[in-house]
């Protein structure tokens, strides 16, 4: 529960701003070490490039061209932590390189970076690489483009289908362990006295009101607010006027677009990954939830970092691309299920091509800047979050004078975390199967792990929270209570675009709303003005973020939206 009084009487040692997945990450370690924390979002919780990935906890195979071996190995490394320490929400995932005469990357090339790969992996579970003959492309994948084919690539990565609850997990633990963290809270200006940063203002938009963040007297605080760095810069303040810090553009961000399909004649069994025939960009088609996730783009981006979509032409390119690699698809505009777009928070390089700006992370110190006690972060991957963190909070530490403690991050399972053959499952399913299918139950503990148990309990309070929202989905009522009371969750949008995924495979979320607000009036206290709004909004945030302009140009033909 949100307690802006309780908030203003701490001294916080850690003001992190951006709940994203690095700033979570930093929240989660540093209160872990014993620091008082307090994370402000402006949004919702992995709102942001979080939420717009494509979904793959990777070694970064592309960076090896880049000789950013220390970023591979760093990348391979975090990989397998997150397979162990959260295993219901990052599982192995097979990745194949169809290789051609014509690409930018021969065989042998190919192969060397595989071999390289592996080396890099020295301590990882999963298989090494194989190479595969041109005859033994054709047999396994039949559908893929055979002319001058030469073989392909195998090896394995790991995948991050609920990338958002990943981020929502590590909060939670950060919670448990004391800190304090707020979605819908808008940081306002940050009051500077001599060379430190003293104090926060905010907007709580929840409780509609104003509230003030005291840093303690070694307090530090943490930008991790992804493309919006610079942004916060510009909120510096002192004796009470504007004073940005620093005057240099720290972010230059790219775009990157995805498009959902539903399985497609030839349809793959394992991700590919393969370069575009126009202008030999790598890309990604990955089964994702039953459906296949396509993407993405690298644009350079100047625009409205509150509002961007997947643009008819980037979607075009995706379709093609895709067929050409796999003739027999044939998608169209009209098989595209979902869109969404993000910004990369790269560094800001003039003149550089978006691909080959570098992925490594920075921790920007602005003591350089005449600011002691504030660090951005520039760059950062959903795959390295919890390295930035463990690295955020040691330099807390030493900015701090104090000694720097072990970081328990790279060990401590996230609180889902179970085991398939964990006898708490088998006795879930003893005890609700009469009531919840299999394949609900199925889904409960591949999304929320552990966590299911607790939300399973809401169907003995409330049996009717065990129906299905849809019959041909597997999410139950409970689902939607469960986010309102337990996840932070405020609107139907949290619940449909970052609890779970429902917005991304029924119809936007559209064909789910009904039954989620009558569950939010029956059990949450929600009324029909209320709902109303909530509907208005989410409608709002779908045609300008999600569904595509060519659909909402036919829409003002006179076709509706509700039935895309």
């Amino acid at each position: 529960m949100r307690d802006l009084q309780a908030i203003q009487r701490r001294d916080y040692d850690v003001v992190i701003i951006g709940g994203g997945v690095n700033g979570a990450a930093t929240a989660r370690d540093s209160a872990l070490r014993g620091l008082s924390v307090l994370l402000i979002e402006k949004n919702d919780f992995a709102g942001g490039t979080t939420s717009w990935s494509t979904r793959l906890v990777h070694g970064g195979l592309r960076y090896l061209e880049y000789f950013e071996f220390h970023l591979v190995r760093e990348s391979l490394r975090e990989r397998e932590i997150l397979l162990r320490t959260a295993p219901h929400l990052v599982q192995p995932i097979q990745m194949t390189i169809p290789i051609y005469g014509v690409g930018t990357r021969s065989y042998w090339e190919i192969q060397a970076g595989m071999v390289l790969y592996d080396m890099l992996s020295y301590d990882k579970t999963l298989p090494n690489h194989r190479m595969l003959s041109k005859a033994k492309l054709r047999q396994l994948f039949r559908s893929v483009d055979h002319e001058d084919a030469k073989g392909a690539a195998q090896y394995y990565d790991g995948q991050a289908e609920h990338a958002e609850r990943l981020c929502l997990e590590i909060l939670l633990d950060a919670q448990a362990a004391g800190a304090d963290v707020l979605n819908y809270a808008t940081v306002t200006g940050l009051k500077r006295e001599g060379d430190r940063l003293t104090e926060l203002t905010a907007y709580d938009q929840i409780a509609d009101a104003d509230f003030t963040a005291t840093l303690s007297a070694q307090g530090v605080v943490v930008n991790t607010s992804g493309p919006w760095v610079d942004r916060v810069l510009g909120l510096g303040q002192r004796d009470g006027e504007t004073d940005p810090i620093g005057h240099d553009r720290k972010i230059g961000g790219t775009k990157g677009s995805h498009i959902i399909v539903d399985p497609f004649p030839g349809a793959p069994n394992t991700a590919l990954y393969v370069e575009a025939k126009s202008d030999g960009r790598p890309f990604f088609i990955v089964p994702w939830c039953g459906q296949f996730l396509i993407g993405t783009t690298d644009l350079k981006y100047t625009g409205d970092l509150d509002q961007f979509k997947a643009s008819d032409d980037e979607i075009d390119y995706l379709l093609t691309e895709t067929n050409r690699v796999l003739p027999t698809a044939r998608i169209t505009r009209a098989d595209v299920k979902f869109t969404y777009s993000g910004i990369r928070p790269l560094p800001y390089a003039a003149g550089k091509k978006a691909g080959s700006i570098t992925r490594a992370h920075i921790l920007y110190d602005h003591a350089k800047e005449g600011v002691s006690n504030l660090v951005s972060l520039i760059g950062g991957k959903l795959t390295t979050h919890r390295q930035v963190g463990e690295e955020m909070t040691n330099w807390a530490f030493k900015k701090m004078g104090q000694a720097v403690p072990a970081s328990p991050t790279r060990h401590q399972p996230l609180p889902g975390c179970i085991w398939p053959d964990d006898e708490r499952i088998d006795a879930a399913y003893q005890r609700y199967r009469d009531r919840i299918s299999v394949a609900s139950l199925d889904h409960l503990f591949s999304v929320y792990g552990a966590r299911a148990l607790p939300l399973l309990a809401l169907t003995d309070e409330a049996p009717d929270l065990a129906e299905r929202l849809l019959a041909t989905h597997p999410n139950l009522r409970a689902e939607v209570v469960f986010a309102m009371r337990t996840e932070m969750a405020h609107s139907v949008l949290d619940f449909t675009r970052r609890r779970t995924v429902l917005a991304m495979n029924a119809n936007y979320g559209y064909d789910v709303l009904e039954p989620i607000l009558a569950t939010l009036k029956q059990h949450c206290g929600w009324d029909e003005e209320k709902c109303q709004r909530e509907v208005q909004a989410y409608q709002q945030f779908m045609e300008a973020n999600c569904i595509p302009d060519y659909v909402m140009a036919e829409a003002a033909a006179g076709r509706s939206l509700q039935a895309v």
